[in-house]
């Protein structure tokens, strides 16, 4: 079992999550159970999945956590280009927002080849 709080991905997922809440602040009321709630809810996914998969026995089952939060990166990806569609986000932030998804994604995805390599080796 690996602590999460020694990856540098959780620590850009979980910067990533605080910079979500802090972006969604401002979105009007009628959004807060829609893409406040949304995008909120799926920055915080990223990091869970990665904190709940160095909890999990073997590299199979955390190379699967691993994966879950990409999909949850990717989805945070979109909901942040929603929002800048729906003017919710102005483009220099929208631009800082989606550079620090493709970088935990790109972190995710090495992560995962490492740990594949290591569960085949095992």
């Amino acid at each position: 079992m690996k602590n999460f709080r020694d990856l540098k991905v959780w620590h850009k997922a979980h910067s990533l999550a605080l910079e979500s809440y802090k972006a969604t602040v401002a979105f009007p009321k009628q959004e807060m159970f829609g893409m406040t709630s949304q995008i909120r809810r799926v920055a915080v996914s990223i990091a869970a999945n990665i904190a709940e998969g160095c909890r999990k026995r073997g590299n199979g089952e955390f190379q699967r956590f691993l994966n879950v939060a990409t999909g949850s990166a990717s989805e945070l990806e979109y909901h942040f280009l929603l929002a800048h569609d729906l003017g919710l986000v102005d483009h220099p932030e929208y631009k800082r927002l989606t550079e620090a998804v493709v970088e935990v994604k790109r972190m995710l995805s090495a992560l995962a080849r490492k740990v594949e390599v290591e569960r085949l080796a095992g």
